[in-house]
């Protein structure tokens, strides 16, 4: 479909693909049949679909700046997306299920006109893509407290409409409550397959007389990473392994809960209280 020098036939008889005006191979609507129209046009609205509705902001707005780059705009997508691993690899699962469903559907119109049962397209799941992209593991506080502390920094938390000195107070409130607390703490590391730090989620109970409590010390996905799923992933791993070990409550301080962390704290059952989230298991 996406070849624009050849152009194809589908020989219903044998089965397969052959090239078009050779052979007597031409489409017939009997024997030979035309493949769905695809042309540049498609495979730029694909595309722009693809990037409008991609949740990770830079590699989003990279894209869209290749996408109006002008001249070359499938060869500059291609080579923004080398920037991008894991969402390459989303982009060809994207594309290959835009394209099955128009073959689905191109052929159940021939399979009606032959009087027979259209044919269901299961979609298929995509539950572990997280998992296929990215390692998980189970957070040691001797061995990845200094990944976390070298990947969180002032800089990578600030926010933009806050000045730089309360930027810097805000990061010092997280690193003291990070590192004061030690004691049994449970969480998760995430790292991409070419061993990049991707987010991780620490817990710890708030004190010993108060076990049945933890709160969340560390929730963190860079900004390349995010929109993948890997935060979703990070707090469903970590409030299996509280419940698992009996914790009741699970709380996060509003100094690691940015408004952009709603939606997902939300959708993972936490809801608003005070200026913080918590979450009944």
């Amino acid at each position: 479909m996406e070849n624009q020098d050849v152009e194809y036939s589908v020989d219903a008889v044998e089965g397969q693909l052959v090239i078009s005006d050779s052979d007597g191979n031409t489409p017939d609507d009997n024997r030979y049949y035309s493949l769905p129209e695809w042309g540049p046009s498609d495979g730029f609205e694909l595309r722009e679909e693809f990037v409008n509705n991609l949740h990770a902001p830079l590699a989003r707005e990279e894209l869209q700046s290749a996408m109006h780059s002008g001249r070359g705009v499938f060869k500059n997508f291609r080579n923004a997306l080398k920037n991008y691993p894991e969402i390459d690899k989303r982009w060809h699962i994207y594309k290959h299920r835009f394209m099955s469903a128009r073959i689905n559907e191109w052929y159940n119109s021939l399979r009606e006109i032959w009087g027979l049962e259209k044919l269901d397209q299961l979609p298929e799941s995509d539950d572990t893509l997280v998992h296929d992209d990215f390692s998980f593991k189970e957070y040691d506080y001797a061995a990845d407290k200094q990944t976390i502390l070298l990947n969180i920094t002032a800089d990578s938390c600030e926010d933009e409409t806050l000045p730089l000195e309360v930027n810097r107070a805000f990061y010092e409130l997280w690193r003291t409550q990070f590192e004061g607390a030690f004691d049994n703490q449970i969480g998760y590391i995430c790292s991409s397959l070419s061993d990049d730090f991707a987010g991780c989620i620490i817990a710890a109970p708030l004190s010993q007389n108060q076990e049945k409590i933890v709160a969340i010390t560390s929730l963190f996905v860079p900004e390349q990473f995010r929109g993948l799923g890997i935060g979703t992933e990070l707090i469903d791993m970590c409030i299996s392994s509280l419940r698992n070990c009996g914790k009741e409550w699970v709380l996060i301080p509003n100094t690691i809960a940015p408004d952009i962390l709603q939606p997902l704290l939300t959708r993972t059952g936490f809801r608003k209280i005070n200026s913080g989230y918590i979450l009944s298991l």
